[in-house]
């Protein structure tokens, strides 16, 4: 099973028993539930607490989420590493600084009414397709909107609602008014000519264009921001962003012109060593219009997995604030570890200088998720015992521990009934939107336990005969889970009520009422310098991007219809001309190596594509090439993986 590919190995099927691998053996066999949990449980009493981490998915929904980090500091640790490690940990970053909350601002009707929506980074039409719905619902109030990205996306230039037989028989929307092709990581370069040009139309139109009002009140720092960008070049913006004056004038104006702007964003911003700082300056942006706090504008990082931000919500978070582990406390009566843990990358760093000996997943693929495979997988394999909780196989039941136990789980579209009464569990949006989520299909085994039951087995196996929790009780009744949650998260009254709702309930956001939890309760501006743009070990810089039937690590077909690649996914997207450079048609075999201070990764075999997508740049699929991911090329101070900024040469294959 090793051999076979992401593809082959999602399509095998769900797993309906739990499964264990013995050390040397070179398969699984099933294992019985009681087993299982002894031999977890007897580990993680055998080894000290930090040496154990507990990655988390964003597919974990609230109650389970709660639950588990729960269980992980009673047992004594903050090794809470999660998806948002390597993905929106920089937008958390970036935002909790400059607006003091680390979530967007706008909510699904702010979109509506907008009149201005930048789509940053980001490819709604692949990796985030409802929010063309909400897009093109704007479109319809008169708003305009510009899409910036350096590849051009089919889903962002026309959109067909399949639910509309109107749109089927128009032909669909047009989405984008504005396509800004901007080099890769030029995007700082780009916000700032744009604010460069806010000011330009300020001058000539004294008290217009900028919210003089907003920023006297409700902001700081703006006068050293300003005097850094008055000394920012012209030409050197306009290299590094690859775009022209006249491309920009037009967006200039809208911004000038309106004042209901929203800025959406995802990993294009984020997987970059400067990602804390792309946010910031997008956030500078808004700022200078007065566009946070109000109706129809402000900040909307666009996350893919479905509680992603309920699960740091729950206290899924390595660097826990004082105040959730104080009311963890209070209410469950143990002493909560202060120390931070490890997050996503300094688990691998850790896991391979032999600091791990226990790894738990719950939920994900964390071995296809994580940058640098080769080095991921050995550290993987120093752990003595690795356990999944999966519905369906992965590769990361294929690189394991020493020894290693898969434990299947319902999924969340299977009904969970628990003592013969049905449960749901709720999730988190992007708009900060806590809503239910039911399954309705029959389980596909009736071994299979639930996320929550999972957890609450994995404590009473663990933890010690002092524990006074209620994990009996919390298995079988996830309305008692809500009353606990209501009891430590702020935000969360009426729990079991308010959820029960058609809609759902907003959580309380402080910047989308401009009350701005920083040091000085007021939005910061920021000063950001220029990043790295072009190589400087290598010849080009690659991009990892997701095709068009793929979600996150899940590949459910091999075509990428919208880019027109059909049936293959070792490819690499290339500027026609700097094909053309090499003497390189379509179809040419080319080996990548990726260069980081001197290392070097590779990986072989990989057809070239000539593509739309600016000169020196180009793209290939994830998890394909996170192999070429360097595991020190990350974020500063979010520590993300910066998969979107690769310095990479190109090589004929020897075999082509």
């Amino acid at each position: 099973m090793s051999t076979w590919s992401d593809y082959k190995i999602g399509r095998s099927g769900r797993i309906t028993e739990p499964m264990y691998l013995a050390e040397n053996a070179n398969h699984y066999t099933p294992i019985s539930w009681e087993d299982a949990f002894t031999k977890i449980g007897s580990k993680l009493k055998s080894i000290d607490a930090d040496d154990a981490v507990f990655y988390t998915s964003g597919r974990t929904a609230n109650e389970t989420a709660f639950l588990y980090q729960l269980f992980v500091r009673a047992y004594g640790t903050n090794n809470l590493p999660d998806c948002s490690n390597m993905c929106h940990e920089s937008s958390g970053t970036g935002l909790g600084r400059t607006l003091g909350i680390g979530k967007g601002s706008v909510t699904l009707n702010d979109l509506y009414e907008a009149e201005v929506v930048l789509v940053v980074g980001q490819n709604p039409g692949t990796n985030h397709p409802r929010m063309l719905s909400a897009l093109q619902k704007c479109k319809a109030n008169g708003g305009k909107v510009v899409h910036v990205n350096p590849l051009p996306e089919v889903g962002t230039e026309k959109f067909v609602d399949p639910q509309s037989p109107v749109e089927i028989l128009k032909g669909g929307t047009k989405i984008s008014d504005y396509f800004l092709q901007v080099r890769v990581n030029g995007d700082i370069a780009m916000l700032k000519l744009l604010a460069k040009g806010l000011f330009e139309a300020e001058e000539a139109n004294p008290g217009r264009v900028l919210d003089r009002e907003f920023i006297a009140q409700y902001a700081s720092g703006f006068d050293v921001y300003r005097a850094q960008l008055n000394q920012e070049n012209k030409d050197q913006l306009y290299k590094d962003c690859g775009l022209t004056a006249q491309q920009l004038k037009p967006v200039i104006e809208l911004l000038a012109n309106n004042t209901k702007i929203i800025i959406c964003w995802a990993m294009g911003i984020t997987q970059h060593v400067n990602g804390v700082a792309n946010v910031q300056e997008i956030v500078n942006l808004l700022l200078l219009k007065g566009a946070v706090g109000k109706p129809g504008a402000g900040t909307c990082p666009v996350r893919g997995h479905s509680n992603v931000q309920g699960d740091r919500t729950m206290g899924i978070f390595e660097k826990p604030p004082t105040r959730l582990l104080d009311a963890l406390d209070g209410r469950f009566h143990f002493q909560s570890p202060r120390e931070h843990g490890y997050d996503v990358v300094e688990s691998i760093e850790a896991m391979a200088e032999n600091k791990v000996k226990f790894f738990f997943a719950m939920g994900g693929n964390f071995i296809s998720a994580t940058p640098d495979s080769a080095f991921t997988g050995k550290a993987m394999q120093n752990c003595d015992l690795t356990v999944q909780v999966s519905t369906k196989l992965n590769r990361s039941h294929l690189v394991t521990g020493k020894e290693a136990i898969i434990l299947p789980c319902l999924a969340r579209t299977d009904a969970d009934i628990q003592q013969g009464k049905k449960q749901f569990y709720t999730v988190e949006n992007s708009m900060g939107v806590v809503h239910q989520s039911k399954g309705h299909r029959p389980a596909p085994s009736a071994a299979l336990k639930s996320e929550v039951d999972i957890v609450c087995s994995l404590a009473e196996a663990t933890l010690s005969a002092q524990d006074t929790m209620k994990w009996s009780s919390w298995r079988n009744d996830y309305n008692l889970i809500r009353d606990e949650i209501e009891a430590v998260i702020p935000g969360f009254d009426d729990y079991n009520r308010k959820v029960r709702q058609s809609n759902g309930f907003h959580l309380p956001n402080g910047a989308r009422v401009r009350q701005f939890n920083t040091s000085n309760g007021k939005a910061q501006f920021t000063v950001n310098h220029l990043p790295q743009v072009d190589p400087k070990e290598a010849e080009y810089i690659m991009i990892t991007v997701r095709s068009h039937d793929q979600y996150n690590t899940t590949i459910y077909g091999l075509d990428d219809r919208y880019r027109g690649i059909l049936n293959e996914r070792r490819v690499v997207m290339m500027n026609d001309e700097d094909a053309l450079e090499r003497g390189w048609k379509r179809g040419q075999v080319v080996d990548i190596e990726s260069v980081f201070r001197g290392e070097k990764r590779r990986v072989e075999r990989f057809i070239v594509i000539p593509f739309n997508i600016p000169r020196k740049c180009v793209a290939t699929y994830f998890p394909e090439c996170n192999a070429l991911v360097p595991i020190g090329a990350k974020a500063h101070e979010s520590n993300t993986p910066a998969s979107k900024f690769v310095e990479v040469n190109l090589y004929a294959s020897a075999e082509s």
